[in-house]
């Protein structure tokens, strides 16, 4: 589009023009620009801002509140401004604040400052950037959520396949009962299911268009909130003028789904990190996802768990920054709430790449199943199973849990495990045990009678991954249906 010389620039109407500027007789001082800038940080939010300007141009002609051929005009403007930044071609300016006013500021010299002028009718930059930021937030719950169905599919593989892995469940670090290693992970997969109903209950919250309230109180112009509520595809518009332009609640909720989010993963880092240690052995970890010692030849470092564990700590800092700079403010706008873009892109960004990596390494990971099998078959995991046994024949589970606690001191003070107690040995604890006891404690047995949903049976192993497979079909479902098109 060729730049217009219509509307040529006066008194405030420079390259680096305030948008505020008419009050003041000076310019801000230089390290006053510098400090109040935040076009490092959300020059990321071009997209949405001309998205959302191109949707209030189109309003404001159709409304009547411009010419009808301006308004064209200045979305044609618009349409060539989003070029320029996706092509890479955009320049910005000494004196640009932050995105809103570069985005303007390129208008006015592409159409000329009469026409460009009038984009910011009945708007302010305070229901402006709530805007932007809702939008971007619809965006980012989509993307975190479409990460967070990734590393489900590539937990649900590895429990497909170790479905009959037996392993031991711990409790306290210290072995408990048999399971496997199929029902270990499907736990991930519920937590990482929770994370996404927490992200689609944010996303209806995130979901509401404020433009149109303007800097604090709406406009007296007759805007039609509900077309540009229309066509960026929100389900509602605000209610409460005050509120739509100081409101970050959806900021917070998203990032503590994320924070969330993060404790999980960093769950599954710290077991990844034990498992592949030498004193478990359970896991190899791929060799182009893992590190070595600048000393010691020997060593394998599982960094990328380590990583994620620790960025953790990244994500619920921001998560309580966010809570500080929310909890002193009065309505309605304040200029505290700039810190919020800085916050939300770095939980999005951290929370992201820490799913994306995850749901790559893991299809690579080398269980081995020889050291689990090993660690499940401690005869003292099947302590309960004793004692379940005596249940079955009428004995209360007290009586039977302090019989067997028995077993075990007995067997400690022979120095041999709990299988291999004699007959007599358990019948001079009670005559309701029979020879059949010492026919406990194969692990395989004990998985086989666990057969309630939510078990480590492989039955409920089995029905677990049907469940687990559905709900992911429907998660990308919903993703589909919510993912912006702007």
């Amino acid at each position: 589009m060729a730049e217009s010389k219509a509307g040529g620039a006066g008194e405030g109407e420079g390259e680096t023009a305030r948008l505020w500027g008419g009050r003041f007789a000076l310019s801000p001082a230089k390290q006053v620009e510098e400090f109040t800038s935040s076009l490092a940080v959300d020059r990321r939010l071009y997209r949405e801002d001309i998205a959302g300007s191109i949707a209030h141009a189109r309003m404001l002609g159709v409304a009547g509140i411009i010419p009808g051929a301006d308004a064209q005009r200045l979305v044609k403007g618009l349409q060539a401004v989003r070029r320029e930044f996706d092509e890479g071609r955009f320049v910005f300016a000494d004196g640009d604040e932050d995105i809103h006013t570069a985005i303007e500021r390129r208008l006015h010299k592409l159409l000329g400052a009469e026409v460009g002028g009038k984009l910011h009718t009945g708007r302010s930059r305070n229901d402006q950037v709530a805007l932007d930021l809702r939008m971007y937030a619809r965006t980012a719950i989509v993307e975190i959520g479409d990460s967070v169905c990734r590393l489900q599919t590539a937990l649900l593989k590895l429990a497909q396949d170790h479905r009959g892995t037996v392993m031991p469940a711990y409790t306290h670090l210290q072995r408990a009962q048999p399971t496997t290693l199929g029902h270990h992970l499907l736990a991930y997969v519920a937590m990482l299911q929770r994370d996404f109903d927490r992200l689609q209950d944010a996303f209806d919250r995130a979901d509401i268009m404020p433009l149109g309230s303007a800097a604090a109180t709406g406009s007296s112009l007759p805007l039609k909130r509900e077309l540009v509520a229309k066509e960026l595809g929100f389900a509602s518009i605000s209610q409460n003028s005050l509120d739509a332009v100081s409101d970050r609640d959806f900021v917070v909720e998203i990032e503590a789904a994320c924070a969330l989010v993060m404790v999980h993963l960093s769950r599954l880092s710290e077991e990844l990190v034990l498992w592949s240690s030498s004193e478990f052995g359970f896991v190899d970890l791929p060799d182009d996802y893992a590190t070595g010692s600048s000393l010691m030849p020997q060593k394998k470092n599982p960094d990328v768990p380590e990583l994620v564990r620790g960025r953790t700590g990244r994500v619920i800092g921001e998560l309580t920054g966010m809570l500080a700079i929310l909890k002193g403010l009065p309505l309605a706008y304040n200029r505290d709430l700039q810190g919020d873009k800085e916050s939300f892109f770095a939980v999005a960004d951290t929370t992201m790449s820490c799913l994306e990596i995850l749901a790559k390494m893991l299809p690579r990971l080398r269980f081995n199943e020889g050291a689990m099998a090993r660690a499940a078959s401690d005869p003292a995991l099947m302590a309960t199973e004793v004692a379940d046994y005596l249940v079955g024949k009428g004995i209360a589970f007290r009586r039977a849990h302090h019989l067997v606690g028995k077993a075990v001191r007995n067997a400690q003070t022979k120095r041999v495990s709990l299988a291999d107690l004699e007959p007599a040995d358990w019948q001079a604890l009670d005559a309701a045990f029979g020879p059949e006891v010492t026919q406990l404690f194969d692990p395989q047995q004990a998985l086989a009678r666990r057969q309630t949903v939510g078990s480590s049976g492989p039955g409920a192993v089995k029905r677990a991954l049907v469940r687990a497979l559905l709900a992911v079909k429907r998660n990308r479902q919903w993703l589909a249906a919510n993912k912006p098109t702007y």
